[in-house]
């Protein structure tokens, strides 16, 4: 090889070699860069990998509480059509809904045949004439709220939650355990009750622990992650860690109060009716009609379930003697074969 060509053979071998120490330091570069953004974003779940998971704070996490269970969970921001749009307008959580672990009761004869009426009252009351999706969604937020650490860790105790002036649910403070309910829709509830608590998990809702009409726009929706809307009801759950299936670690402590010793203490009708006739028209049984403000449950019992309680009228009238022959009784007058019997706490 002459030295004219070995020359320029060397040039190129330097010319190759530089380019690709150019190319490397700029892929450096960009690996150094990228790691940097990715440092600065908020963590992916790998359960949820689509979905930025933003940690719950102890700030933030006493802010959905209040929102959510205090006495500001009754703040609408719209009603009937107006609350429709808004709804409609939320969107959806994106990424997948993680559905949740099937739950097998455990526990005693008697912790058994209380959860199955508390979950039983629960679907029926809350979802009676929903579709069959919808009632099995209510049974599926009753057990999430059991095993999530913002929840009571019984079922009953879920589902008579109160903290003295708003009840979780609607139908234990507005008087709905005083009227008998229509056999066949206590037993198709009870059929749903009855497989929730033998592990049927309803997917569609995943790890949801909130629901609400959706005639109905509370201020805390936004705060939640809506998930699925079945029937009249929309539902959601915690936003970032709290609504991964991590923290549904929850354990069952069975149901160690008699359910008829946490109703709240039953409401003078005849003084609502008095200021309200109109509502001794709605006497008898389901669908329940539910107050304005009826969030899934969430009442003010100082004054929102005045408007949606059917009352007697003074005198003979049958709602009179529906409420005369069933107040003295532990619960709803269903066939004795339909619904087990409440006994004593222990």
């Amino acid at each position: 090889m002459s030295a004219l060509a070995l020359r320029a053979h060397r040039f190129y071998l330097r010319f190759v070699g530089l380019r690709i120490e150019a190319l490397a330091f700029v892929a450096i570069g960009l690996v150094v860069v990228g790691a940097t953004v990715v440092s600065l974003l908020p963590g992916r779940d790998a359960a949820n990998a689509s979905t930025v998971t933003l940690p719950i704070t102890q700030a933030k996490a006493a802010q959905l509480l209040d929102a959510t269970t205090g006495d500001s969970a009754i703040e609408m921001r719209a009603v009937g059509e107006q609350a429709r749009m808004i709804n409609a307008a939320l969107p959806f959580a994106s990424g997948p809904v993680n559905a949740a672990h099937p739950f097998a009761i455990a526990g005693s004869d008697l912790d058994q045949r209380r959860a199955l009426l508390c979950l039983t009252q629960a679907v029926y009351y809350e979802a009676g004439y929903e579709p069959v999706d919808g009632r099995r969604a209510v049974a599926q937020v009753v057990l999430n709220r059991m095993r999530h650490p913002a929840f009571p860790k019984s079922v009953c105790g879920v589902v008579y939650q109160n903290n003295g002036r708003i009840c979780q649910f609607t139908f234990v403070c507005d008087g709905s355990l005083s009227r008998a309910p229509a056999i066949g829709a206590w037993r198709q509830a009870e059929q749903i009750a009855r497989a929730a608590l033998a592990g049927y998990v309803e997917m569609r809702v995943g790890e949801a622990t909130h629901y609400h009409a959706d005639y109905v726009a509370p201020r805390w929706a936004p705060m939640l992650s809506k998930v699925a809307a079945i029937g009249q009801h929309i539902f959601y759950r915690w936003p970032g860690a709290w609504g991964l299936p991590a923290a549904f670690s929850g354990r069952y402590i069975g149901e160690p109060r008699d359910p008829l010793s946490m109703r709240p203490a039953a409401p003078n009708l005849a003084a609502i009716v008095a200021a309200n006739p109109a509502l001794a028209q709605a006497a008898a049984g389901p669908p329940v009609p539910r107050a304005e403000n009826d969030i899934g449950g969430l009442l003010d019992t100082s004054k929102g379930w005045t408007l949606s309680i059917p009352g007697p009228e003074d005198g003979d009238s049958a709602a009179a003697r529906l409420v005369a022959t069933q107040e003295h009784k532990a619960e709803p007058k269903v066939a004795a074969a339909d619904v087990p019997a409440v006994i004593a706490s222990r």
